[in-house]
């Protein structure tokens, strides 16, 4: 996919830092206002299997170090969100976003006085789990699990912190802290005892079995800042991503909320101004209007609820870290725009159309054929016997830790008689 060519270079104009009116932010919170309610390293509930820990590194800024540090985390440099890897260099990767994710919720626990290092973890690890080719390989994976007991990408990062990564002598997994787990697994609120809960998916429901993570409470308040960084990275890069491909324009964004007046004060005031410019200034914008909307929100039900220890957050009937009413309409209407614009765009229908089968050609030639897995899956799909749900669960393993160029290459391999295998 080739970048729409840019406007001709012109003399860089003068600071636009100040904020439009189109994105006026609320007053800032105190600094520092959540810290009595932050997760203290040194308080930590601990790890599933008992280490000494590593001075000066907290607990936290261990757990961060691992995930840095493990090979699915690397693996996210191939693995993509809309574009598949091949189609340019200048779109997110899963590794790139999660980076950006980062950043976003260390800033935003910095200003509210949360630990920045739990924060970037979570941040980091939350999509260790997705599958090659997005949203679309994920879908068709389910689907082929579906008899098997299902595939879940939030499950799927558990079970590799605790049990794919094969890297230390005395367990399985990456031995994360407690808060890290239950961080991961409940970002997006409780899991159990709630009107609207799912079931469990497998490895959930497994690994609670042995290591309690209060699955009916709210995840702590750094797992909560780095869910709504994910909201946020998501959607202003997104369109700017969409923009830079040339799936929509700066005019179709128009009757966006709050993206479309960003935009337009910013070109009003800024005549002429080059179009990169302009996306990157109206983006950052953007994301600084969703982090202070965030800040406010939450100093607000901080107010509210007066919790004085991380106990308190998670005990609480709602989340503590929230965007506001109106930021929530604004979320719904750029998922609203993207979709057609961007996800369902026809250029990106057709790439997806063809990883949808690739993934799907994989997994049922697998399980029907586990001898042509390498050698250690091979073992793993042998060990199941005549479980055909503990082979599948295999295979699943196996396709989902691939990344966009392994499964193309993959599937040559096997499905192209002039490919040697």
């Amino acid at each position: 996919m080739t970048v729409p060519p840019l406007s001709a270079p012109v003399t860089p104009p003068p600071p636009v830092s100040a904020p439009t009116p189109a994105a006026a932010t609320p007053p800032a919170p105190p600094v520092g206002l959540l810290r009595a309610c932050a997760s203290d390293p040194a308080r930590s509930r601990g790890r599933l299997h008992d280490e000494h820990e590593s001075p000066p590194r907290t607990a936290f800024q261990r757990d961060r170090d691992r995930i840095i540090h493990c090979g699915a985390f690397r693996r996210l440099q191939y693995k993509t969100q809309v574009f598949v890897y091949h189609e340019g260099e200048n779109y997110r990767t899963r590794l790139t976003h999660s980076l950006e994710v980062a950043q976003i919720a260390r800033s935003v626990a910095r200003v509210l006085g949360l630990d920045e290092d739990l924060a970037e973890a979570l941040a980091l690890a939350h999509d260790l789990g997705h599958t090659c080719f997005g949203h679309a390989g994920e879908k068709v994976l389910r689907a082929c699990m579906r008899d098997h007991q299902g595939f879940d990408h939030n499950a799927q990062s558990l079970r590799i912190v605790t049990k794919l990564e094969h890297r230390y002598i005395a367990f399985d997994g990456l031995n994360l802290t407690w808060e890290s787990l239950e961080g991961l697994v409940k970002h997006n609120g409780p899991l159990v005892g709630r009107p609207d809960s799912r079931p469990l998916p497998l490895a959930i429901a497994e690994y609670a079995e042995t290591h309690d993570l209060d699955l009916h409470t709210h995840a702590g308040p750094e797992a909560q800042v780095a869910a709504l960084a994910d909201d946020i990275a998501y959607n202003a890069h997104d369109i700017d991503d969409g923009l830079r491909a040339g799936l929509f324009s700066e005019d179709d964004l128009r009757d966006v909320p709050l993206a479309g007046p960003v935009f337009r004060a910013l070109a009003d005031a800024h005549p002429g101004l080059e179009r990169s410019r302009l996306i990157h200034e109206s983006v950052r914008r953007l994301i600084n209007a969703m982090i202070a909307d965030l800040c406010a929100e939450t100093a607000r039900r901080f107010a509210e609820a007066r919790p004085e220890r991380v106990e308190d957050v998670r005990a609480m009937d709602r989340p503590l870290v929230a965007f506001s009413d109106a930021m929530r309409d604004h979320d719904r209407a750029f998922k609203a725009f993207l979709f057609p614009n961007m996800y369902r765009h026809h250029r990106v229908n057709r790439m997806t159309s063809k990883a949808r089968r690739v993934v799907h050609d994989l997994f049922h030639l697998l399980l029907a054929e586990p001898a042509l897995l390498p050698d250690d899956w091979g073992r793993r799909a042998a060990a199941a016997g005549d479980d055909t749900s503990r082979r599948a669960r295999v295979v699943a393993d196996y396709i989902a830790g691939m990344t966009d160029r392994f499964a193309l290459d993959e599937h040559a391999r096997l499905f192209d008689p002039s490919v040697k295998p």
